[in-house]
């Protein structure tokens, strides 16, 4: 019982603490939230095409050198 008791008390300690610490948290706007979501959207865009061409280049270039 009294393992029992400390158990269930670190629970309800953790989701106070939890509760706690999600009050203190700054959101951001529905604003911020589109704008750094299309920040990320293009950035991968441009990071996959960057990869793309390169992957495309060196595929080239090897079947260049390689002959095939």
């Amino acid at each position: 019982m009294n393992k029992l008791t400390r158990f269930l008390g670190s629970i309800g300690t953790f989701l106070r603490e939890t509760r706690a610490e999600l009050r203190k948290v700054v959101w951001p706007t529905w604003a911020q939230v589109r704008v750094l979501t299309a920040v990320v959207l293009f950035t991968m865009i441009g990071l996959g095409a960057i990869l793309w061409g390169t992957d495309a280049l060196v595929a080239f270039g090897l079947s260049a050198v390689l002959g095939r």
